[in-house]
């Protein structure tokens, strides 16, 4: 398709579009379906990579490098009551100038903006009288609000294998705290589960040297485990923290020494360690319980992604100077907040997460300004042109 042709994108009318597919995670419900056909109307050739249930779109314009991606996701969490809505929580209804629906902060909003600005970028192009000088391209999965095994990861380690390139990355995050533009993330901490068992022997608590009762040997672990600090922090990170999140024994009866314990933590960790090395140290912990207490602990883990950091340089002050010169104000870079799927791209390029001011998003009347989706575009459009006008 001709620059010429090339049709101007309404980021509101396509955030609206979006939010009617009610896409829960795992669910698409022909969110994808909406997002491929706007894109493919834009000259994207389109490419749907499905793993497992999860729906994932990797689109370009473009054969040639530097290669800019728009990474973001389709799926939203659930809606809650829905009659605790304004209005219909996939309705995606306006109402004083405001968009109501799940999804219209995090993220399908900021996926329609970034939609919109590279129509408007393909246009001003054109009026220069060529092309953009290098490829476009968008990385959406269907997957990140929940386990996120079988989406963004999944496409990149695909990606990578086929030699695929990308230079930089924006992740259309809600990552605006008060203001648009007043922060972008250009790091996030890893997160580690770790589920811990205890095996101990179940019999009478009037006979305790006929069984062996796992509680305390858990209860010295846990504290063992809580009182240790990680780390003092990390260049622009907070400390590394480990929390507990729950201990079960699920023990009934006030007279009987339980069979088992069992019990659950979470470590939010800096770029000063990462999830192999804490699996080790865990590890090693229970290691010296089990020696100290002759109870077998069993523990597994899942690290949903390791930290990321993308240190101030080019790409970041690029992205920086845009945002000033649309509205105004030059964002802070922040590392705060928990994890996004800028954990798994980090591998392929430098990333970064830039959108909607993030009050609402998973709340009861989730809802952006129509006003603040179409600054939004002009953002995404001041950030693109600024991108290729310095590669």
């Amino acid at each position: 398709m001709s620059v010429a042709s090339t049709p101007v994108i309404d980021p509101v009318a396509l955030t609206r579009d979006l939010i009617r597919r009610p896409s829960v995670t795992p669910a698409d419900e022909g969110a994808m379906d909406v997002l491929e056909r706007a894109l493919t109307g834009l000259g994207f050739h389109c490419r749907r990579m499905k793993f497992e249930n999860i729906e994932n779109l990797y689109a370009r314009r473009g054969a040639t490098g530097p290669n800019l991606c728009f990474a973001g996701h389709t799926d939203v969490v659930p809606t809650g009551a829905a009659e605790a809505w304004s209005s219909g929580p996939f309705e995606a209804e306006v109402k004083d100038g405001v968009l109501y629906g799940r999804g219209a902060v995090d993220m399908k909003g900021g996926i329609a903006a970034w939609v919109a600005a590279v129509s408007r970028v393909l246009g001003d192009y054109q009026e220069d009288g060529g092309e953009v000088p290098g490829s476009l391209s968008f990385l959406i999965t269907g997957d990140e609000e929940g386990p996120a095994l079988h989406g963004t990861k999944r496409v990149v380690e695909t990606l990578m294998a086929e030699g695929e390139v990308i230079d930089a990355c924006v992740v259309g995050e809600p990552s605006s705290q008060h203001a648009l533009g007043d922060m972008i993330k250009i790091g996030r901490r890893g997160s580690l589960n770790s589920w811990i068992t205890v095996h101990g022997k179940q019999g009478h608590v009037a006979y305790p040297d006929r069984s062996a009762n796992p509680a305390p040997v858990m209860a010295r672990l846990m504290a063992r485990l809580a009182d240790h600090r990680l780390d003092e922090g990390y260049q622009g990170f907070q400390p590394s923290n480990l929390e507990i999140t729950t201990i079960d024994i699920g023990n009934p009866a006030m007279n009987v020494i339980p069979a088992e314990a069992k019990a659950r933590l979470n470590i939010r960790f800096n770029p000063g360690h990462t999830g192999d090395d804490l699996i080790a140290w865990l590890n090693a912990m229970a290691g010296e319980a089990q020696a100290a207490s002759g109870l077998r602990i069993e523990l597994e883990h899942l690290c949903s992604g390791d930290a990321f950091l993308t240190e101030p340089g080019p790409f970041v002050t690029a992205v920086q100077d845009a945002v000033e010169a649309a509205v105004g104000r030059r964002p802070e870079a922040s590392t705060t907040g928990g994890t996004s799927d800028a954990r798994f791209i980090r591998a392929m390029c430098p990333v970064l997460e830039l959108g909607l001011v993030g009050q609402t998003m998973h709340q009861i009347d989730e809802r952006a300004p129509t006003a603040e989706i179409e600054a939004l575009a002009e953002v995404y459009q001041a950030v693109i042109r600024t991108y290729f006008d310095r590669v």
